[in-house]
């Protein structure tokens, strides 16, 4: 069965770039490459919720809407959807708005058409948030930035620990280690769906939305 997705970019020689890297695999399908953001929502709007694409691949810089705020636009409307900045860009503030925005990943254009790949299986099958080498290095020094998050009621000593279960302090270890859902479930003995409703009341609780965030929240806050 092959995995849809999509890409919005301005630049042509982009977008027929990555569509030779996506045709190079028998697994991979082109639902749509659009030239902007506002005709990646129009096309968007012709899919059915079941024939969406699963992966969106989002260039930051683009005349009328920017991929940030498709991004955001998209995390509402369309939940389901991965997404996954394409850029050339690597500075510190975009990469921490589109963190902020939602993306699931972050992948530079000069990466490969194996690392394409990988990101769109490790973002599906692990719940992952591939990024190019050089940006998980960056991310990590920007969020470990990040305060120690306290809460009110946990002031005594403002330990992000306070504000998680016994499980979900189990579930967070294996998740700094580098384990997926499934490899979580396989070692506590529970269904991966358990392990997935774990992590997005982790989530929740800690207020990310990334793999890349809980980790550089754990390392600050020495959970590790």
């Amino acid at each position: 069965m092959q995995i849809p997705v999509a890409f919005v970019d301005d630049n042509l020689v982009n977008r027929n770039t990555f569509l030779r890297k996506v045709q190079s695999f028998d697994d991979l399908e082109i639902s749509f490459i659009a030239s902007n953001g506002d005709l990646c929502l129009e096309k968007l709007k012709e899919f059915s919720p079941e024939k969406l694409p699963q992966v969106l691949f989002v260039d930051l810089e683009m005349p009328g809407l920017n991929g940030i705020q498709l991004i955001r636009i998209v995390k509402v409307l369309y939940p389901s959807i991965h997404l996954i900045v394409f850029t050339v860009f690597d500075d510190d503030e975009r990469i921490f708005e589109a963190i902020k925005a939602g993306a699931n990943g972050y992948l530079l254009k000069d990466d490969n058409a194996i690392s394409l790949r990988n990101a769109i299986t490790n973002s599906l099958d692990q719940g992952g948030a591939p990024m190019s080498p050089s940006i998980a290095r960056k991310t990590l020094e920007i969020l470990s930035k990040v305060p120690v998050v306290t809460s009110a009621s946990e002031k005594t000593d403002g330990s992000l620990n306070n504000l998680l279960s016994e499980r979900e302090k189990e579930i967070l270890q294996y998740t700094i280690k580098g384990f997926n859902p499934k490899q979580i479930a396989e070692a506590l003995f529970i269904s991966i769906y358990t392990v997935r409703k774990h992590i997005a009341n982790i989530y929740q609780k800690l207020h990310v939305n990334s793999s890349a965030q809980i980790m550089g929240l754990a390392l600050r806050n020495k959970l590790g």
